[in-house]
């Protein structure tokens, strides 16, 4: 104020000034306002300096998944490049490394600030991440959106996603959103199975015939045909040996998930007829990768999830899927498997991290991802599932819908323990027995001791 008061006064000053040499005739009352103009017009060029500024705030974020195939990993691709997320620019990355688990690798870069912020873990190892506080607890944010619902999601997967540890309730925390669910299948080579002269398991199944015994007979009968042919591939992690542990009866953990239950009869009992299907030669060896040989046309039966679909719809060779074989227990012993997408606890956007989580879920990406055959959507909605039995091939996608309505035993976390600690035994003991280093007898001796340490006392 004390300036436009100096600009005035020296403008009448010039003005007398002139008015007394006879130089101009303009009144001074026309050059005020000029002088008061002067201020607002650098306080407009002050604004029109700093929008562009407050424009070009977009916020980046990081997102990983892990692929199990390049067909996946490109699917995932697709959908960074096609959201659109206002004032929000994506980066993808697949996950995966040689020399260690993906979990792993996350838990490093959690530690040394280089994680994305959002990343898809296995429902097995939510407990884990949120023990060791590298979760965002997205809870407040999900009440306050508009149109969101847990129930919106498959049960199973939410009772943990929404379980808060330090009271032992659910609904009240949200760690992620389920990206997926899946179930155990057959992929079977129907040109191998022809030349056998098997009888089609899809024709066993309908009848109710479609047994461990049928299918190991299946099995042998394959891999008949030539030393470099095997009747069955799977892989070598929890899911798949746990498939014959289930279906005998048996279980990882006893009821309440709270101490190991490896070396009950029903158990060993799976254990034993796995051991013996891979002595007998009619497997692929384990620890071999199961899909490349199976891919190639030299196995008869490769055993795998959803995920694989879209590798296997690559092959030159007429293929389905059929469900798992029915064990002592009356059920093929399948498993719900599913996945979320979490947040990175230390992000510096836990608002655009959200809407890149929902975005990622919404029924539009799950079909997206349904339709490329990698999974089923995780969201409760028959609409949903009707369309997942038409992205085809395989000509047999009711085997996956029935896995998952035929009592399958539900992925979860160790929120008494620790799963990557019990699993890590599990594996390296299992392992030893797939091989024929062990006994079944010496499993059993040993296991629950070593596996009960990764239980909290």
């Amino acid at each position: 104020m004390k300036k436009l008061w100096l600009v005035i006064t020296a403008l009448i000053v010039a003005s007398m000034v002139l008015t007394a040499c006879g130089g101009a005739d303009a009144p001074v009352e026309e050059e005020a306002p000029v002088a008061e103009e002067a201020p607002a017009v650098e306080e407009e060029a002050v604004t029109e300096e700093e929008a562009p500024a407050e424009e070009a705030a977009e916020i980046s974020l990081r997102w990983r998944t892990r692929p199990g195939n390049q067909e996946e990993a490109d699917l995932y691709q697709g959908i960074s490049d096609g959201l659109n997320l206002d004032g929000i620019t994506l980066e993808y990355e697949p996950g995966g490394s040689d020399t260690s688990s993906y979990q792993d690798v996350l838990k490093t870069e959690l530690a040394s600030g280089t994680a994305p912020d959002v990343f898809w873990i296995p429902g097995t190892d939510v407990a884990d991440f949120v023990a060791r506080g590298l979760l965002l607890d997205m809870r407040g944010m999900a009440d306050a959106t508009d149109g969101y619902a847990d129930a919106d999601f498959y049960e199973g997967p939410m009772f943990h996603l929404t379980f808060n540890p330090e009271t032992g309730n659910s609904s009240e925390t949200l760690w992620g959103l389920p990206r997926d669910v899946s179930t155990f299948a057959l992929y079977i080579n129907l040109d191998l199975l022809a030349e056998a002269g098997v009888d089609d398991p899809r024709e066993l199944e309908a009848n109710g015939e479609w047994t461990w015994e049928a299918f190991q007979e299946t099995a042998e009968a394959v891999s008949a045909l030539g030393d470099d042919v095997q009747g069955y591939s799977g892989s070598a992690w929890w899911g798949p040996y746990g498939v014959w542990i289930n279906a005998a009866g048996g279980n990882f953990f006893n009821e309440d998930r709270t101490a190991c239950a490896l070396d009950t009869d029903e158990a060993l009992a799976g254990l034993q007829f796995v051991q013996d299907l891979y002595a007998s030669g009619a497997a692929v060896p384990y620890g071999e990768d199961g899909e490349p040989p199976f891919r190639s046309g030299n196995v008869g039966m490769f055993q795998n999830g959803r995920w694989a679909t879209p590798g296997i719809r690559t092959v030159d060779f007429e293929w389905d899927v059929v469900g798992l074989p029915v064990g002592p227990a009356g059920n093929p012993g399948n498993w719900l498997f599913w996945g979320a997408y979490v947040v990175n606890a230390d992000t510096e956007n836990p608002e655009a991290a959200w809407e890149l989580v929902q975005a990622l879920t919404t029924a539009e990406v799950q079909g997206t991802v349904a339709a490329l055959g990698a999974n089923i959507p995780s969201r409760v909605s028959q609409d949903a599932l009707d369309a997942f039995l038409d992205f085809t091939p395989p000509a047999n996608n009711q085997a996956f819908l029935d896995g998952l309505a035929n009592s399958p035993t539900a992925e979860g976390p160790l929120w008494a323990g620790s799963w990557p600690d019990f699993g890590a035994v599990m594996d390296t003991a299992i392992s030893s027995l797939l091989t024929g280093e062990t006994t079944v007898e010496d499993f059993g001796a040993t296991v629950c001791d070593e596996a009960n340490k990764a239980f909290q006392e």
